[in-house]
């Protein structure tokens, strides 16, 4: 077992259809833990440094845009291999690609607003944190079911 932070961010379209709770439901039900969480509005420049790698691709601008049109529910997941545990929930990033069950299948209908972003590694975890949390506003707790769930 490796205990993993992974960033995951519900996007507007999650916040205007009011799925917010279901999607929270399936990552609890997961047996992943919220140690921190705030719905924001993301400024251009700081969709701009999140979305960085992408910069030179043709959707760059539709992401950003996107991102900044409403609120996110900004979030810190952890537990047991957090980051392959939350993406397997979101399913594949392209919406034609993603089977029904996960949260992209089951309430995505465009690639170009899939609802959630969650990091695909340790490392890009690490830096989207940072981006968007303050190292006090992350809160590890311990609830007794630690290895059995």
């Amino acid at each position: 077992m490796a205990i993993e932070r992974t960033y995951v961010m519900l996007k507007p379209g999650v916040m205007q259809r009011r799925v917010a709770g279901e999607i929270l439901s399936r990552i609890e039900k997961k047996g992943l833990k919220i140690v921190a969480m705030k719905l924001m509005n993301i400024g251009r420049e700081l969709a701009e440094t999140h979305y960085a790698e992408h910069r030179e691709k043709p959707f760059f601008g539709e992401l950003a845009g996107y991102i900044t049109s409403g609120p996110v529910l900004a979030m810190v997941i952890e537990g047991d291999n957090a980051v392959a545990a939350v993406r397997r929930l979101c399913g594949a990033t392209k919406v034609d690609d993603a089977l029904p069950g996960t949260i992209r299948g089951d309430y995505a209908m465009h690639t170009g607003m899939n609802i959630i972003h969650a990091s695909d590694a340790v490392a890009s975890a690490e830096r989207e944190i940072a981006l968007y949390f303050k190292k006090d506003e992350i809160i590890s707790w311990k609830d007794g079911n630690e290895g059995w769930i």
